[in-house]
């Protein structure tokens, strides 16, 4: 895309297959990046964050009703979260989509570009959103009840098409033309999957879709380099029955970047949505992104869902930590009593009754070849500044918090 396309021409022109866009108010405003590494300019700081935002409503078009009025309390709270955090990239779950991109717009116009609570503005450049799996109907009884239709019958669990979508923001070039998306890849096409085939018969088996949303690879064009972020919102391991249909989906669509990641045999069943097989070239510099449903050590997941991913070759677990998450869990007690792992590294306040307890189930997971210089979950402390935008059920902002990391990018 080039600065000469409108915003409103790129809209419509890129409306089917996934957009990338640029923000007119933002378009008049340099790109802002943090310092260059001291004394050597081929460095660039670039912090990139995940933020399951919870903008989903129950009803289609309801969110840009909120988000056209600008003043959505809600919806101010998060873009002051944001703002306060001021990623260079960040990826957005549970943002519903529209096929115009118009929530995208004013989003960014309405709240972003608007100081919060005297918080200074956010400006995206860029930003790309794309069509996801949740609420479009399947035309099967994908959950066996007698009847089709409904948002259990959908390829992804939504009351319409679009609910809880994604979307990538960047004050860097994205290069979309690039983008790989794996929307339609088959869940049967993965080999020695965890399909439950005897729940879904022969004749839906083959047919279903391996992405509850849809998984992402957005080519981010930082100097003469290129950060591939691999975003993805799998879904929870919870709400079914004794086959673990869903236990088995939210593994399988974690192992699909595991194997993205591999090349050669590993990656090669993969097919975009383009119909280009293949995985990540081994040399690509990349990033994941997103809220994964999937505690490495409590929770409800598979055993070794996200192990997958945090004990891959490729890939480095910064562990993000934060005072409120370890605050949280012990003075909220309950399930959180009974967890093994560190409530410091918690990223969703889970704890409402009944509860699996507060989790981490939100990553950002550089590339080993990547150096990371700093890394945070925003949970302030209660009676810290910032505390009071996270807060406690219900909450002001979202029930998960922003994780950041800050990434030294070789830039030339």
């Amino acid at each position: 895309m080039t600065p000469r396309v409108t915003r409103r021409s790129a809209l419509v022109a890129a409306a089917a297959a996934g957009i990338g866009l640029p923000s007119a108010a933002a378009a008049a405003q340099p790109a802002a990046a943090h310092a260059a590494h001291a004394g050597n300019d081929k460095f660039q700081n670039i912090r990139v964050a995940t933020y399951n935002i919870s903008l989903n409503r129950p009803r289609q078009g309801q969110l840009l009703e909120d988000l056209a009025t600008g003043e959505d309390a809600q919806i101010r709270a998060v873009a002051e979260v944001i703002q306060l955090n001021n990623p260079d990239i960040i990826l957005l779950n549970e943002f519903d989509h529209d096929d115009e991109g118009r929530g995208v717009d004013l989003f960014r116009r309405n709240y972003l570009e608007v100081p919060q609570n005297g918080t200074s503005p956010a400006f995206y450049r860029y930003a790309y959103t794309g069509p996801v799996n949740t609420g479009v109907p399947s035309g099967l009884d994908l959950n066996r009840d007698g009847t089709v239709g409904g948002p259990d019958d959908a390829w992804g669990f939504g009351e319409f098409p679009g609910q809880y979508g994604m979307v990538v923001l960047s004050r860097y070039p994205i290069l979309t033309e690039q983008v790989r998306t794996f929307q339609n890849l088959r869940w049967a096409d993965m080999p020695q999957n965890l399909l439950p085939t005897e729940f879904y018969g022969p004749e839906i088996s083959p047919q279903l879709r391996l992405s509850s949303k849809s998984h992402w690879d957005v080519p981010v064009q930082i100097g003469s380099s290129v950060l591939h972020v691999l975003a993805a919102h799998p879904t929870p391991p919870s709400f079914d029955g004794p086959e673990k249909r869903n236990q088995r989906r939210n593994h399988d669509e974690i192992r699909l970047w595991a194997d993205y990641l591999r090349p050669g045999k590993t990656s090669r069943w993969i097919v975009d949505d383009a119909g280009t097989a293949g995985g990540l070239d081994p040399s690509a510099a990349f990033v994941i992104l997103g809220d994964y449903n999937s505690d490495p050590v409590d929770g409800d997941s598979w055993p070794g869902a996200i192990d997958q991913l945090l004990n891959h070759p490729r890939i480095q677990d910064p562990t993000p930590r934060s005072a409120g998450g370890a605050e949280a869990a012990q003075l909220q007690g309950g399930a959180n009593a009974d967890h093994e792992g560190d409530p410091a590294l918690d990223t969703a306040d889970f704890n409402d009754a009944p509860s699996p307890g507060n989790l981490r189930v939100d990553f950002v997971l550089p590339a080993r070849s990547l150096q990371v210089a700093s890394s945070a979950v925003y949970w302030p402390a209660q009676g810290t500044p910032g505390s009071e935008l996270t807060g406690t059920y219900p909450f002001p902002t979202s029930d998960h918090r922003l994780v950041r990391v800050d990434l030294q990018m070789k830039t030339a």
